[in-house]
């Protein structure tokens, strides 16, 4: 769960400063960050598929065309993990992705103090640490470089205090290009990974 925590305190932080130096007038921006948990299925090209788990978060900044559309970008990390096998045995995977969305967002207020947040839109990822753990050795790298996929996200969230917003959340991610093994690996490969989580999600109205 470290990369969890980390996206909510630094949501946390941001809001404990804007709340103490609120401005009448109101911003075109604000902060979405939401933190999960689920999995992710890797399908491969020539290699059984199999099933990681998944733990990562969303760092955005959301500029608002006008009160209900808006766009966003910004930085996340997948912290993906679990057990699989392929040509050359079990094995333990972990691997690190860094993702840099762009994203349309959509913001309706139900009533008052409760918002339905929604986005969809496209996303680059690079795999930041891969590593097989087998029975007698560890191979690191065998997948390496950048692909890019589409996103959706879902957030029921309600007013704590003003310009902070909690709830929950949905994101789906699915790869629209291929991871491919680099040269001299132990196996030859594509790869998309695609992702479900649910978490919670954190809105800052700047």
């Amino acid at each position: 769960m470290k990369t969890s925590n980390y996206v909510l305190l630094i949501a946390f932080i941001l809001s404990a400063n804007l709340v103490q130096s609120q401005e009448e007038k109101e911003s075109k921006f604000n902060i979405i960050t939401y933190a999960g948990i689920g999995y992710s299925i890797v399908q491969n090209d020539n290699q059984p598929n199999y099933n990681l788990n998944s733990n990562g978060g969303d760092f955005l900044l959301n500029y608002r065309i006008n009160k209900k559309f808006g766009i966003a970008t910004g930085i996340g990390l997948n912290e993906l993990s679990g057990n699989g096998f392929n040509s050359v045995g079990n094995f333990y995977h972990e691997r690190t992705l860094i993702k840099i969305p762009l994203i349309a967002t959509m913001d309706y207020n139900v009533y008052d103090k409760f918002r339905v947040i929604a986005n969809f839109g496209f996303y680059t990822q690079n795999i930041a640490k891969d590593e097989y753990q087998f029975l007698n050795s560890t191979q690191k790298n065998i997948f390496k470089g950048w692909n890019f996929g589409t996103q959706i996200g879902l957030g029921f969230v309600f007013e704590v205090f003003d310009n902070f917003n909690f709830g929950i959340n949905y994101i789906g991610q699915i790869d629209l290009s291929k991871f491919k093994t680099t040269n001299n690996q132990i196996i030859n490969d594509e790869q998309l990974t695609n992702l479900n989580t649910v978490g919670i999600i954190v809105v800052i109205d700047l």
